[in-house]
């Protein structure tokens, strides 16, 4: 095993036994709590590796993504949250993986890829970080990059209802409701081979940005009913 698969394994029974227990709990307090609601499961790969892309509006957004399937997600997250081996072990459960901040964008792209290429889902958010209001910001590539290289679809999701339950600086968590929907998968022209070309990157970028906007769109007319 590499230095870098080394740091991206937590595949044990006991860890993924504490992601299925941890994922449930964030699942169910979704559920009561804010009252979620989820559309377009039936848009989810059952199998295989895929990245998903959603919007970012709130911190809560990341446990909320737990919804889109029972599989584990992998994260990204800065490596100096893994210093002390219990939390190290609690976030490698999770399905987080460590980056080094501050370096360069290939090691955090290279570790995804990496990911996707061990055949589990990566949640990456195209918009980077957290934005407001209902429009979908321009998107970074980086999405789509990693994708094209591993050889696998995006699947765009749409958040309603995050902002409100924990806007940017808030410290409690807020019992409004939310609705998540999920589209239709993202495949890029050329994906998995040596080179993809600039235009297919452009132009899945663009599908995504397009997809991320109808499903938010969708989501939003949902809690305003």
């Amino acid at each position: 095993m590499t230095k870098v698969s080394a740091k991206l394994a937590g595949n044990s029974r006991a860890e993924m036994a504490f992601y299925w227990l941890g994922r449930n709990l964030c699942v169910w307090f979704c559920r009561l709590y804010l009252r979620m609601t989820v559309e377009g499961l039936e848009n989810v790969p059952k199998d295989g590796a895929f990245v998903v892309a959603p919007v970012h509006r709130s911190n809560i957004d990341t446990p909320i993504i737990a919804i889109v399937t029972k599989r584990r997600l992998r994260y990204m997250g800065k490596d100096s949250l893994w210093k002390k081996p219990a939390f190290a072990w609690m976030l490698s459960a999770l399905g987080g993986f460590p980056v080094t901040r501050g370096s360069a964008d290939r090691e955090a792209l290279k570790r995804c890829i990496e990911v996707l290429q061990g055949g589990e889902p990566l949640v990456l958010f195209p918009e980077g970080e957290r934005k407001a209001g209902p429009t979908v910001q321009p998107l970074f590539d980086g999405a789509a990059y990693v994708a094209s290289k591993a050889g696998v679809p995006l699947l765009p999701v749409g958040i309603a209802g995050s902002e409100g339950v924990m806007p940017k600086g808030a410290k409690f968590i807020h019992p409004k409701k939310v609705h998540v929907v999920i589209g239709k998968l993202i495949e890029i022209e050329g994906a998995g081979t040596s080179r993809v070309p600039r235009a297919a990157l452009r132009e899945a970028t663009e599908s995504l940005h397009t997809e991320l906007q109808l499903v938010m769109d969708r989501a939003a007319a949902r809690i305003e009913r």
